[in-house]
């Protein structure tokens, strides 16, 4: 294993190119994909890359947020505190990386954007404790928790079809958790890699001359807020406790009453909610708070400059029709007993070129859904298939892995060696329980 991981690390360092790159690749090939495989001419496809390219603004906003505001409060005294105390849980590299990775898993099934951001943060303070762990692996294992977040509570796809008047109601009625989430195959893929990913990654372990530490002091992060000689009006609003309880206590309210309201609704707005309000209340005054703002914004710079180009991609992949196209093509090869299994690995392929759930779904349901009619196959289960397969090729997917390398201080190529592993070891798992399940 310690073989294979160095190979799969020397590969990736020599040829995967920064994430921006890979987009910018990544788009050349699509383009050139839709002028192959459908109608379009090549004045279409840059017409509907030019229309998508702003389609993913609001949830790249939302991810922003979600970086910056996890910046913030993880900066805070209290919760560093609170990091620094679970931290000291992990004794040795080994258990270090099982502790990061199972963290992050539950984190992940609880929420994807809570899960993401928090196992990246937890995996730094574990770094400041056991100095002697690789770096790369313990941020792979923190990312490789993301693995189970559409099977998770969070899944975008079987809380969408639970909601009455959803979009494909007509076709397929309106599904409950109990044949999605909470079924017998969905628990059983969920409680297999409970195991087996923890175990896998401590598995990969470099050797001690292989192991790429950092040094702790390089992972504290300082933030500088100016001390005022005068003291004016201005001034102590700025350093009031007063007013920063105030915004608090209006969005611990609000909080409050969203979930007595609408129960354990934890979508990514409510999560960016949490971190900011939290953050606000644990930085003690304006002043400390806009600082630590100011200090985590710098992290965010891929996030804003990447995601409209995966925009533009999905606009090529969905107006041209090849994202149907390719899904197409896995059902012509499928039969009853294989079609949940190709609709996971065609799901895991347009996942490279529309890398969002609700997109994924939107653009492959009406042809899966048709084919499980015909194959009398459950339509549950087909959505769970698209589900399993938009989460699972994210393991080598950059556009999710970049709050964590933003957060971590690493790129890409750090830890792709390693989430190839992880990519292999979920396939077969996934593949298993949707076939013999």
């Amino acid at each position: 294993m310690k073989t294979l991981t160095r190979w799969s690390n020397t590969v990736m360092e020599r040829y995967l190119p920064d994430p921006y790159i890979f987009v910018a690749i990544l788009t050349l090939i699509v383009f050139l994909l839709g002028l192959g495989f459908t109608d379009s001419s090549p004045l279409d496809m840059v017409v509907h890359w030019g229309d998508g390219f702003w389609g993913l603004l609001a949830f790249t906003m939302q991810m922003v947020i979600v970086l910056v505001a996890g910046h913030v409060l993880a900066s805070s005294p209290v919760f560093k505190k609170l990091l620094s105390s679970m931290a000291s849980l992990a004794k040795s590299p080994g258990s270090a990386i099982l502790l990061v990775t199972v963290v992050s898993l539950i984190a992940c099934w609880i929420n994807w954007g809570f899960g993401l951001v928090i196992g990246a943060l937890f995996a730094k303070e574990i770094a400041k404790k056991v100095t002697t762990v690789d770096y790369r692996l313990l941020i792979a294992s923190a990312y490789s928790g993301f693995i189970i977040w559409h099977g998770g509570l969070g899944g975008s796809i079987p809380l969408s079809i639970a909601t009455a008047d959803h979009p494909f109601s007509g076709i397929m009625g309106v599904v409950p958790t109990s044949e999605t989430i909470f079924s017998t195959y969905n628990l059983v893929i969920i409680a297999i890699l409970f195991i087996t990913v923890p175990l896998l990654n401590r598995f990969m372990m470099p050797k001690p001359a292989d192991t790429v530490s950092i040094d702790p002091k390089l992972l504290e992060e300082k933030i500088e807020v100016e001390q005022e000689e005068m003291l004016t009006p201005a001034t102590r609003l700025e350093n009031s406790y007063i007013l920063s309880m105030l915004i608090g206590a209006l969005g611990l309210v609000y909080l409050v009453q969203h979930f007595a309201s609408k129960g354990f609704d934890l979508n990514l707005n409510i999560v960016n909610l949490i971190f900011f309000i939290m953050g606000i209340i644990f930085h003690g005054t304006p002043k400390r708070f806009l600082a630590a703002v100011a200090n985590a914004v710098k992290t965010a710079g891929g996030i804003i400059i990447q995601f409209p180009f995966y925009a533009g991609i999905m606009g090529m992949m969905v107006a041209s029709g090849l994202a149907g196209v390719m899904s197409e093509w896995f059902v012509s090869i499928s039969t009853e007993a294989t079609f949940p299994v190709f609709t996971f690995f065609a799901a895991g392929l347009v996942n490279f070129f529309v890398p969002s759930g609700g997109g994924q779904w939107a653009v492959q349901a009406p042809i899966m859904l048709e084919a499980a009619q015909t194959l009398g196959v459950s339509y549950s289960k087909t959505a769970m298939a698209i589900a399993w397969g938009d989460a699972w090729t994210n393991m080598i997917q950059p556009f999710w892995a970049l709050p964590a390398l933003a957060i971590a201080g690493l790129r890409a190529k750090d830890i792709m060696g390693y989430c190839v592993f992880v990519l292999i070891l979920s396939g077969i798992v996934v593949s298993f329980g949707l076939y013999f399940f």
